[in-house]
């Protein structure tokens, strides 16, 4: 038999469904539903690391190495010794040996040569032998030029030392600049007591002109029998560095006691040009032609125009003896020299 109601029962639960929806479709309408988006996710931070480098100090770069001096062994001349006989004098021995008796005299250390004994020994230099020499070594160092040495003095100074004056004759045909003078003291033996350096007061020290010099041993040295005075340097001057058209006037010389004098006289330019760093030598010299004084001083102005002229004052303190004279050098640059 036919069941109605079993024949429609598949039908009932679609169209249930259908219902259902249409109802919910329907209750929905007139809203907007808006979907959350799908959040982006934040970037994970970068970790930031401060990396610090240590900066080690630089290396230093060593020095390059200096190697020591090679040592150059001091030239000796063998020296020619005479023996005094009786009835010579100094003068017949230079005469013998072509030499200056100045140069003898001072070679030896003679102070005084009516001392002169029978026996007694000198030396006589030899300046073509000493050049040989010299130049038979390796060392670089141009020969001094023979410059003559005369009249030496020596004193003691007031603070206890020694003073030995005199000076330098530029008897060679060429201009000489940086000339130095050593003196050394020697016993009865020959051995060295004592030795100082001292360089000529003129800068400059022209053909056939005479320069001061003045070199002091701070301490009394030890007794000592005789001495040795030589120019240690004296090269070729560059003369167009100076300036020589100055000539000192009006010379006058007071004394003023035993042991001072003043000294006034004028500087005048007779050359072209302008004379920069103008100086005054002086020197003075006792009754027997040996230097007793000198000095170095500045005129009231060191410029010097063209055809003008400048006055100076000095005082001098002889080292021993009266003054007999006084000689006066003038000394200056050129502007465009002393500028450089």
């Amino acid at each position: 038999m036919f069941d109605r109601q079993t024949q429609t029962r598949p039908f009932i639960r679609p169209v249930l469904l259908w219902i259902g929806l249409t109802f919910f479709l329907a209750t929905g309408c007139g809203r907007v539903i808006t979907l959350a988006p799908t959040p982006t996710p934040a970037p994970t931070p970068t970790l930031s690391v401060d990396i610090v480098v240590a900066t080690l100090p630089p290396t230093s770069t060593p020095a390059p190495y200096t190697p020591e001096p090679t040592f150059t062994p001091t030239v000796t001349p063998t020296p020619i010794i005479h023996v005094i006989r009786a009835g010579e004098t100094l003068l017949s021995i230079a005469s013998q040996y072509n030499v200056s008796v100045s140069t003898l005299q001072d070679a030896n250390g003679i102070l005084d040569p009516r001392l002169l004994q029978v026996g007694q020994e000198l030396i006589i230099p030899r300046q073509e032998e000493y050049d040989e020499a010299l130049a038979a070594t390796l060392t670089p160092t141009p020969t001094p030029l023979p410059i003559a040495v005369e009249n030496v003095h020596f004193s003691e100074t007031m603070i206890g030392g020694l003073s030995v004056l005199g000076e330098v004759w530029n008897n060679t045909d060429t201009p000489l600049e940086q000339v130095r003078i050593g003196v050394t003291l020697l016993d009865d033996a020959g051995q060295i007591v004592a030795s100082a350096e001292g360089l000529a007061a003129l800068d400059l020290v022209d053909v056939n002109e005479r320069a001061p010099f003045a070199v002091l041993f701070g301490e009394r040295p030890g007794k000592f029998a005789r001495y040795q005075v030589v120019v240690l340097r004296a090269v070729p001057a560059y003369v167009g560095s100076y300036y020589r058209d100055l000539e000192v006037g009006d010379l006058t010389v007071v004394n003023e006691g035993y042991a001072s004098y003043t000294v006034t006289g004028r500087v005048k330019n007779i050359g072209p040009e302008e004379a920069v760093q103008v100086q005054v030598v002086l020197t003075a010299y006792d009754p027997l032609g040996r230097v007793v004084a000198t000095r170095k001083v500045e005129p009231d102005y060191n410029v010097v125009p063209r055809g003008g002229e400048s006055t100076f004052t000095a005082v001098l303190a002889p080292a021993g003896g009266p003054v007999a004279r006084v000689a006066a050098l003038a000394q200056g640059r050129r502007l465009s020299a002393a500028s450089q």
